[in-house]
């Protein structure tokens, strides 16, 4: 007999601390190996957190909303629901679940990350011989007796959500039709249905003069990024890129689901892959050359910072899956889904503030990556045609930052003169 801790898990490299975000099993909860038990948020996503013992939460040390250490215990688990009481003893005394454990040495209790990406891509929702369930579901479903086993999951990859959950009891409360005539109606007041149920929205931090308010998990996780980018030395170079066949060619396809972030990320991927260089990285053995190009594109969230999703082999993959993966990618980062791969795998970065119609800027350099890409709004400008004429076209301003220990100036100058040709020249290829 035993009891474990629960430890707050490192979920990226860059981790330090994790918040609670809701604890999915209460004290006294009969938890099974694998079963999901707590949310915590990591840098830049929340994260379903599973067991790795069999027993009974017992007491939970760090509640929702707290924050504790990478390593630190945030609950105890009972193997015996005799062992509950000794295990809620050690938690409000403070002492460690080792010194209730039977076996000389005993295995520490730690926790797994349940990720949404299944082995499978076929839509099941089993992965293991489990369910992969939303924490919310999960709940849902007790409240409403609904068997998880029954459902098919609508969320990412066939994750069972809590919209499934309630549309199955919906249907169960759906009155069974008979034969009989119905009596005679009689006047009655309307009741409006109930609203569907959604998830709260993240609370609105109004600020208040004189008032301090504490950064969220994501913004200190910028913070550290941004301190760390600060001993880069790092340059500028602009360059204006004539649109207007990159912007008939976007009004063309637009409506199969393009998007222009998708079409920027493309041509600058391409471009790539003649400009290894600007793909690569520092480090103190020397440059890295990646074997892929993943492009991340800084996206604000709504509750304070921002996230770079990645699109992955953006050079080899078309135009058309380009653009459901850049929207499965905003949705799920939005909803803080995203796997530690899909924001922390980028060798390029793109910034685009052109959409909020800022001419140029700077961006700051990424840790780890080579190069960041500003993107200016694109605006009809008079220009000298080659004619002797005057003429309107849209330009827009692309601002480059790379890591000078590495990429030069003329590297980075080739680079844009390259990208500027192909979309000048050549947008059509971007569909090929």
């Amino acid at each position: 007999m035993s009891i474990h801790e629960v430890f707050m898990p490192a979920l990226s490299s860059t981790m330090t601390e994790g918040k609670i975000v809701s604890w999915v099993k209460s004290p006294g909860d009969k938890v099974e190996k694998g079963e999901t038990v707590v949310v915590v948020e990591s840098d830049k996503a929340d994260m379903d957190v599973e067991s790795f013992y069999e027993g009974y939460i017992a007491h939970i040390i760090v509640e929702a909303g707290d924050t504790a250490p990478v390593g630190s215990a945030i609950a105890f688990i009972a193997e015996t629901e005799a062992e509950i009481e000794t295990a809620k003893s050690l938690g409000n005394s403070g002492g460690a679940a080792a010194s209730a454990t039977s076996s000389p040495e005993p295995i520490p209790a730690t926790a797994s990350v349940a990720t949404p990406t299944l082995a499978s891509q076929n839509g099941s929702n089993h992965r293991e011989g489990r369910l992969v369930v939303s924490p919310r579901a999960r709940k849902l479903a007790k409240e409403l007796k609904v068997d998880l086993s029954t459902l098919k999951g609508s969320g990412p990859h066939g994750r069972i959500v809590a919209e499934d959950v309630e549309a199955t009891s919906n249907k169960g409360k759906q009155p069974a039709t008979t034969s009989v005539a119905p009596p005679a109606p009689t006047p009655t007041t309307p009741v409006a249905p109930p609203p569907p149920r959604t998830p709260a929205p993240a609370p609105t931090v109004l600020a208040v003069p004189g008032q301090v308010v504490p950064l969220t998990t994501l913004q200190n996780a910028v913070v550290r990024n941004m301190v760390a980018s600060l001993s880069v030395p790092i340059f500028h170079v602009g360059y204006t890129i004539t649109t207007d066949g990159l912007d008939k060619l976007y009004k063309q396809i637009k409506s199969k689901g393009v998007t222009m972030t998708a079409l920027l990320a493309k041509a600058v991927a391409v471009t790539l892959q003649k400009h290894p260089l600007l793909n690569a990285s520092y480090s103190d053995q020397g440059t890295v050359y990646h074997s892929g190009i993943n492009i991340s594109v800084a996206v604000a969230m709504d509750d304070g910072g921002l996230i770079t999703p990645v699109l992955q082999n953006a050079d080899i993959v078309d135009i058309y899956s380009l653009s459901r993966t850049w929207k499965s990618l905003v949705d799920r980062a939005r909803a803080k889904q995203l796997q530690p791969e899909e924001y922390n795998s980028g060798t390029f970065t793109l910034s685009n503030l052109g959409m909020f119609g800022v001419d140029k800027f700077d961006a700051i350099l990424p840790p780890g990556q080579g190069s960041i890409l500003a993107i200016g709004a694109s605006r009809p400008q008079v220009v000298a045609t080659a004619d002797g004429l005057f003429g309107v076209r849209q330009q827009m301003e692309v601002n480059i930052t790379s890591d000078h220990r590495i990429i030069y100036g003329t590297h980075a100058a080739a680079f844009l003169q390259d990208l500027a040709k192909l979309i000048e020249t050549n947008p059509q290829s971007l569909t090929l």
